[in-house]
């Protein structure tokens, strides 16, 4: 079906598309929505843009029946900020069905308010898993238990920061016959068993975007030397006039201090990380909607899945320890096949993440910035080699031991040991940063519990 007036819908449902202006189905759209109204389990692999949102609201519009004072589907989102980009969307809906019931759920709101406001209970809940969970299993208010569709958005980064125990622990309590549709711009191995354990039969979709909507990404790199990553960015600020320029730091603590920085030096500058007050979150989402500033600075988490428009340049401080986000921060310019550009800052210690990203295809330019002239460069990655870096072939040759007898298959063993050891590394990075985030979230629940007892 090429058109939405060849869909056969409800005249809710034909409402609420032509509210929204649609006429045709994106790839992802067309690809999902006729599965999803028949129930089917889904995994969707698609990046921000392609029109994911609504490949999942409209089937959810289409199954809901509002006459039924029950929660009916739950959307999970890992931040507070693109759950309130999905909740504004989905408001449409209640415009062409004024019984239907749809709840915001997330953090930096009063909690006890909210659990009060459920004596009635939503047909559709949006929010993050965190908040949810506490006031369907804590606090007992909201009666997620009598869900048909749950959708895990951006379920990889739902993964990364630690939040799928708390959606794991919703899920066993929902119905076995539960429809779980799972929207995510990759599918790590580690995500693999949660959707395993909840879905049956999976109908996987991959969108790719078309050749004539593809990025055009320049990528430069610009080395430190002997100055940090905020220092170098400050530096070449002054070489491009962005139409909006996004920043990524690889931490909260990272973005707030380039945030600073930048003001310091004149720059007004929108921050959005996890570290904000939820006012100041809902400032800097309302800044951004204005586009009022031409300077974004912003964590991977934060920034993920939600629409920025005009965004020209990409500053990536240093690179990321999970390689595809890297892919996600300069994807976010040179859309709708506009050109962009991608500065990616670097010391000796991002030159394996470098590597890794030429052997699969991407090419750099190098480039300075000095004196107001840019000019391009030699190729420090020579230069740069890490002692402590090894390489697979370094690795390989580590395992094997001088008097060691040659066994039948030693070199498929020595490589899966290289992989082994990789993987062990990459693993422990991401129970650090999980770790990090409980911490700040165990923080913020105890400055909450000390705020209610001092009223």
């Amino acid at each position: 079906m090429n058109l939405y007036r060849d869909y056969q819908f409800s005249e809710k449902t034909k409402n609420f598309i032509e509210l929204n202006g649609f006429e045709t189905p994106t790839k992802i759209q067309k690809a999902v929505i006729p599965m999803a109204t028949k129930g089917k389990d889904i995994i969707a692999v698609s990046d921000t843009g392609t029109g994911k949102t609504h490949a999942f609201l409209i089937p959810i519009l289409e199954a809901v029946n509002s006459d039924k004072p029950t929660v009916q589907a739950v959307i999970t989102a890992p931040t507070r900020e693109l759950a309130q980009q999905i909740f504004n969307r989905a408001k449409l809906m209640m415009k062409v069905d004024p019984e239907l019931r749809i709840k915001l759920v997330t953090g930096g709101s009063d909690r006890k308010h909210m659990a009060d406001s459920m004596s009635i209970q939503p047909h559709i809940v949006i929010g993050t898993p965190g908040r949810i969970k506490d006031l369907f299993l804590t606090d007992g208010v909201l009666r997620i238990d009598t869900t048909k569709i749950l959708v895990v958005d951006e379920a990889d980064m739902t993964l990364e920061f630690g939040f799928l125990e708390d959606i794991d622990a919703m899920a066993t309590r929902m119905s076995k016959s539960l429809q779980m549709m799972a929207f995510s711009a990759t599918i790590p191995q580690a995500l693999k068993p949660f959707l395993k354990k909840y879905m049956t039969n999976p109908q996987l979709v991959e969108i790719k975007d078309d050749e004539a909507m593809a990025p055009q990404i320049e990528h430069i790199l610009i080395p430190c030397k002997h100055r940090s990553y905020i220092e170098t960015c400050i530096d070449i600020l002054p070489g491009f006039i962005p139409y909006v320029c996004l920043i990524f730091a690889n931490t909260r603590t990272d973005a707030a201090d380039c945030a600073t920085q930048l003001r310091k030096n004149g720059y007004d500058v929108v921050e959005l990380h996890g570290g904000l007050e939820a006012r100041q979150r809902r400032q800097a989402m309302k800044q951004l909607s204005n586009l009022k500033q031409s300077f974004v600075v912003a964590s991977d988490i934060a920034a993920r899945g939600i629409d920025i428009e005009g965004i020209t340049h990409v500053i990536s401080l240093g690179f990321p320890s999970e390689p595809d986000f890297y892919i996600h921060r300069s994807g976010r310019t040179g859309r709708a096949g506009r050109e962009g550009v991608c500065f990616a800052i670097y010391k000796e210690s991002d030159m394996k993440s470098v590597n890794y990203f030429k052997e699969r295809g991407i090419v750099f330019t190098h480039k300075t910035f000095k004196n107001g002239v840019w000019s391009e460069m030699k190729d420090l990655g020579q230069k740069y080699i890490q002692k402590n870096d090894l390489s697979e072939k370094q690795l390989s040759h580590k395992l094997t031991r001088k008097k060691e007898k040659v066994k039948p298959g030693y070199k498929k063993k020595k490589a899966e040991e290289v992989k082994r050891i990789k993987q062990k590394e990459k693993r422990d990075l991401i129970r650090k940063n999980i770790k990090e985030v409980r911490k700040e979230r165990y923080k913020t629940e105890q400055r909450a519990k000390t705020e209610a007892l001092n009223k």
